[in-house]
């Protein structure tokens, strides 16, 4: 006890500290579970976790009030008479004085720190009247707030009758008495709400803020529906979501009080009984988190209605937009055999977004040194190669333009030391280049430069990093192009090896499964055929594209793509 006082007497402002009794001996030591509160009256400390509780003198005498607080009786029926500054403050808040008898709300003068004494209202907290827990303390001309004892439970918690179906929830003492008022049993919490939602922890042995709902179990097991009717501000929805975190967010409904109202004391003063009673009574469900309602769609389903989905962005080609086209929030995963040009081919789709729609975009091109990488965009751009050949050569002028473009439309990501990276952290380099540069595409090529699972667990590892780039691409509303070599394919009996498709990628078939979009470029190794085959093997919706296969005119010199009027294939 005596280390306690050391400690205690030191405080000069109310506060939670380690308790110096208990403190050394719990296994998180720099806990505070003491409550300490500093008046005119000593200093009042108190220990959730081990009970030692005390006491100590001001040093200078404290002068009693002249109108002491008269605490409760048991019953809590029989109140004394409190005095009228007391009754005259609740009728300006609409509240019954029977109400304020039945819940024991006691009246007197009370000393504020940097206030001095006022006229004020007690709100006592705990079920033996004659030793509460606590007792809150409000002045009622100046809102001033002090505390006697620590309160650790629902306010309103030994009125509510036996056999409640449901609990109500509410921010403040005063907004139970309103809700009495109009028959509404409900509780307050005891410690006001959060500023903002904190760090989860359900150990109720740590949860010291919220132990008062841990000490309330068995009633919120019991009852059917719980109501969370707090104040309309952001501490309230921060008070909502903690209390749903640890009640569960299946029972937990909520209350939204008419604009002009912050809570229902607010309903009662500038409404009426029937609509406090009303909005109680037509609360709604807490959202749960990553479930939702029909009506959470009524605008985009309306939208969908009036102006359909359209097509996707145009590839730029005209034959191939009849087979796939461009959309945002999508997953294309792109294959061909070794040397077949899928990764020219994606170059040739970003720079005809870039050029026709202004799209920017996040380049992970691990094959590709960004230099050179630069120096092939430059020739898709000029139309001209970038060194020196057979035919003419883009200028230096040339050159410094077409790096301006690529400047303005693309960003690279670059692994310089040549090792395999993690897709969580390849995906948060790329996030920061959306958010921070808007890019609308992100190109990952090729897969085999991203660390998985070898071995029997290839295709699980391979399967959730495909399910986090679709989640991701749907999450900031971009396209992801994924670059993926086939397995070894074999010639067929005419010589000749056949287009690989998804299910012939190498590792998973949720090559397949997680794509929304999958397309070959295909040459069957006939490296002098210069109009690849682009055949699209999945679309998973109809108005991005369909299965088929077109081909297009390859120009070696500069890499790029242009459409051919022939030997079209749709399904």
């Amino acid at each position: 006890m005596e280390a306690v006082e050391s400690v205690v007497r030191n405080m000069t402002q109310d506060g939670r500290i380690k308790c110096p009794a208990c403190g050394d001996t719990r296994k998180k030591k720099t806990q505070k579970t003491m409550g300490v509160t500093v008046n005119g009256e000593g200093t009042l400390y108190n220990c959730f976790n081990c009970g030692i509780s005390g006491k100590i003198l001001p040093k200078k005498p404290y002068i009693q009030p002249v109108s002491a607080p008269v605490l409760r009786p048991k019953k809590r029926v029989n109140a004394p008479e409190q005095n009228q500054h007391l009754y005259n403050f609740l009728e300006k808040r609409g509240i019954d004085k029977d109400v304020a008898k039945k819940y024991g709300v006691i009246g007197g003068n009370k000393y504020f720190n940097g206030s001095g004494e006022l006229p004020s209202i007690g709100f006592v907290y705990g079920e033996d009247a004659d030793k509460p827990e606590a007792i809150k303390w409000r002045g009622t001309g100046k809102k001033c707030f002090t505390q006697e004892g620590a309160a650790q439970s629902f306010y309103g918690l030994d009125q509510l009758p036996e056999n409640i179906e449901t609990l109500v929830i509410v921010e403040g003492e005063l907004d139970v008495l309103a809700l009495a008022t109009v028959g509404i049993d409900s509780v307050s919490c005891p410690n006001g709400a959060p500023q903002k939602v904190s760090v989860y922890e359900k150990d109720p042995s740590e949860d010291v803020k919220y132990h008062y709902i841990w000490q309330s179990k068995d009633l919120i097991e019991k009852v059917s529906k719980v109501i969370f009717a707090v104040d309309k501000d952001e501490p309230g929805e921060a008070l909502a979501e903690e209390l749903a975190r640890r009640i569960g967010r299946a029972k937990c409904w909520e209350v939204k009080w008419p604009d002009g109202c912050k809570d229902a004391n607010d309903v009662l003063l500038k409404h009426d009984a029937e609509t406090l009673t009303s909005l109680i009574e037509n609360a709604t469900p807490v959202p749960l988190v990553g479930v939702y309602s029909a009506d959470d769609y009524d605008s985009q389903v309306d939208l969908l209605y009036d102006k359909g989905n359209g097509k996707g962005a145009s590839t730029g080609f005209s034959s191939l937009d009849e087979l796939y086209t461009i959309a945002a929030g999508q997953l294309s995963v792109v294959t061909g055999l070794p040397g077949s040009g899928k990764s020219e081919f994606v170059d040739a789709l970003l720079i005809n977004l870039a050029q026709k729609e202004g799209w920017t975009f996040c380049v992970a091109s691990f094959e590709n040194p960004v230099p050179t990488h630069i120096a092939k965009l430059s020739e898709k751009i000029t139309g001209k190669p970038f060194f020196s050949g057979p035919t003419e050569r883009m200028t230096k002028e040339e050159s410094q333009e077409a790096r301006k473009f690529i400047k303005d439309h693309f960003v690279f990501v670059e692994q310089r030391d040549g090792s395999a990276i993690k897709i969580d952290d390849l995906l948060e380099r790329t996030r920061l280049a959306v958010m921070r540069l808007g890019c609308r595409g992100v190109v990952i090529d090729p897969y085999n430069y991203i660390e998985t699972s070898k071995g029997d667990k290839e295709h699980q590892s391979i399967s959730a990093m495909l399910t986090r780039v679709a989640a991701f691409a749907k999450a900031y509303d971009i396209h992801v192009w994924f670059v993926a070599h086939p397995a070894k394919m074999y010639p067929d009996p005419s010589g000749k090896t056949p287009a690989p498709v998804g299910m012939h990628i190498s590792g998973s078939a949720a090559w397949f499964a997680k794509a929304d979009c999958g397309v070959t470029v295909h040459r069957s190794g006939d490296y002098d055929n210069h109009q690849p085959e682009i055949h699209c093997w999945k679309s998973r919706f109809k108005w991005v594209g369909k299965i088929g296969m077109v081909k297009l005119n390859y120009d070696v010199p500069t890499g790029r793509f242009s459409d051919i009027k022939e030997n079209w294939e749709f399904d």
